[in-house]
């Protein structure tokens, strides 16, 4: 006898239907109170926007006129090219400081007073996710400014430039559910700070950020053209109509497909640490 439409079945429907909108509550609850609380103390949005505006000055400036982007040196082409690398590593570099955030929370034991209250387990850090992805959103609008003061221009439209940001965005949210993990992993938040730097600096260095991939030995090559930031980086100049002419596509599938690739590395990339994330904040704070 099939239980489709019985009382079992539409009672057992109500509680999951209102545990997901329990744990969206809940999340957002989380998130305001983060975003509060940074609003409080505004020095750390400053001194997070000074390291972007200083590489975006410094690169465009004392290093456009020495590389070449698709056999040009012209500093204006290599300003283009530069900056959804600049925009990316922004994006990604704010997981330091969410995975910092997390460990403070758990040193002064405000996780432990979370999970006393009646809430979804995850809704903790996925509101200290959301409140973190905000901040990083207002951060890219202002280096967006600076690009533009410098000379940066989109060349696609304004639909496919917003689209770019919103895979910068998604990259950034992603790497940030890594920070969390980090910060759910350490005992200071000093020791979160360093853990998410260590391996974000090759992570972004090892890519087509700042110079092109073609000239680099075979093995950095391929790891610099399957790597997620990559992907997300290509996808954003594609968008933007940042690429010059003569820039050489590599023949590998993210750089073909960039676009595809960087959805479903944030999308995977966000499955695997969200759920080792929330695995770890259950042990870790029980």
């Amino acid at each position: 006898m099939s239980v489709i439409g019985t009382p079992a079945s539409r009672e057992a429907a109500l509680r999951v239907h209102g545990g997901i909108g329990r744990s969206v509550r809940d999340s957002l609850v989380v998130a305001k109170r983060n975003l509060i609380r940074m609003a409080r103390i505004p020095e750390v949005v400053i001194f997070g926007l000074i390291q972007p505006i200083m590489f975006v000055v410094l690169f465009s400036y004392v290093f456009g006129g020495s590389i070449a982007v698709g056999g040009n040196t012209d500093p204006s082409t290599y300003r283009q090219f530069l900056m959804a690398g600049i925009f990316a590593q922004t994006v990604t570099f704010a997981t330091a400081g969410a995975g910092a955030g997390i460990a403070d929370d758990m040193h002064k034991g405000l996780i432990d007073r979370f999970r006393s209250l009646p809430m979804a387990r995850g809704a903790v850090l996925t509101g200290r996710t959301l409140a973190d992805l905000v901040q990083t959103a207002l951060t890219l609008v202002v280096l967006a400014i600076v690009a533009v003061i410098v000379g940066w221009r989109v060349y696609n439209g304004i639909p496919k430039a917003l689209a770019g940001f919103a895979l910068l965005l998604l990259l950034g949210y992603a790497f940030s559910w890594i920070g969390a993990l980090i910060g759910l992993s350490v005992r200071t938040p000093e020791a979160a700070t360093s853990g998410g730097l260590i391996w974000l600096f090759p992570l972004t260095f090892i890519s087509n950020a700042f110079v092109p991939a073609d000239n680099m030995p075979t093995v950095l090559r391929v790891i610099a053209e399957w790597n997620p930031f990559s992907a997300t980086v290509q996808a954003a100049r594609e968008l933007f109509g940042n690429l010059p002419e003569g820039y050489p596509v590599p023949g590998a599938w993210p750089m073909q497909h960039p676009v595809w690739a960087s959805l479903i590395w944030s999308v995977l990339i966000i499955a695997l640490f969200r759920t080792l994330s929330v695995r770890k904040f259950r042990s870790a704070t029980a």
